[in-house]
């Protein structure tokens, strides 16, 4: 069973950095292989973890609404949808990659989101952890992107802006009867210290912040010259915040996984 970690929140929150450096802490951690899901149209994430992406799901779903009826003799639609599918995943050491993208066609998805869902399920059962990475603001959630999620970092920037987004993504959460087991708040790019109006915020919204990921001008260097954020040395800030993060939040479930 695969324990699902996802990403949400105002769009320039840094979310894309936040879900590559958990990524590396787990893997750091000898706790992959982790399946990565990019499920933002603006797709990222494999830039950031230093991967070349060549196909997306959306692009994939384009071909098969014009190829599908060429489908091989003897070989069911679901099978070679499943096959196609296959095709997206970039593999790597200890992490693979899926980028759902955009599609460009103008074609009804039915049958082939179906499909896209079971594989998707199918998938995460085979790593211990999935990671996804969701585009900004709501949409994702209102499409129930995020069904079945164990831990839902919110993530706001240094704003007050920032926090009444998670706010509302949290009542839609509660909205839409979200499967969330948990929901975590994160505010990043913090400087030495939250801004009184940002703390005044989340008070005044009920929102308990969960922690807080400074301003790292190495994590910045790192985005601007497209260097990979796996490779951030262990005295980044960022990373020292997010490790903090992490270990805080999965204690309970790495114990749980050894003694199972």
């Amino acid at each position: 069973m695969s324990f699902n970690i996802a990403v949400a929140g105002k769009g320039g929150s840094g979310k894309t950095s936040i879900a590559s450096i958990i990524i590396r802490y787990l893997k750091n951690s000898g706790l992959g292989p982790i399946l990565a899901v990019d499920a933002d149209p603006n797709a990222n994430l494999g830039e950031s973890l230093g991967f070349d992406i060549k196909q997306t799901v959306g692009l994939m779903l384009d071909d098969f609404q014009k190829d599908k009826i060429k489908i091989p003799p003897g070989m069911t639609k679901e099978a070679y949808l499943d096959y196609k599918l296959n095709e997206v995943i970039v593999e790597s050491k200890g992490i693979d990659l899926v980028t759902m993208g955009r599609g460009e066609g103008p074609e009804c998805y039915c049958y082939p989101n179906l499909m896209l869902k079971k594989f998707a399920d199918t998938l995460s059962g085979n790593y211990p952890y999935m990671v996804m990475d969701n585009e900004a603001g709501m949409e994702h959630l209102s499409r129930r992107t995020t069904q079945g999620v164990d831990e839902l970092l919110l993530i706001s920037d240094h704003s007050v802006k920032g926090v009444r987004t998670i706010a509302r993504i949290r009542d839609l959460v509660a909205d839409l009867k979200l499967s969330v087991k948990r929901q975590s708040v994160i505010i990043n790019f913090v400087p030495a210290k939250l801004d009184p109006l940002v703390s005044d915020e989340l008070k005044k919204l009920g929102i308990s912040l969960t922690a807080t990921i400074p301003l790292d001008e190495e994590l910045y260097q790192y985005d601007l010259k497209l260097k990979p954020l796996l490779d951030l040395p262990d005295t980044s800030k960022a990373v020292m915040a997010v490790n903090a993060l992490m270990t805080k939040l999965l204690r309970p479930e790495k114990v749980q996984t050894k003694r199972g």
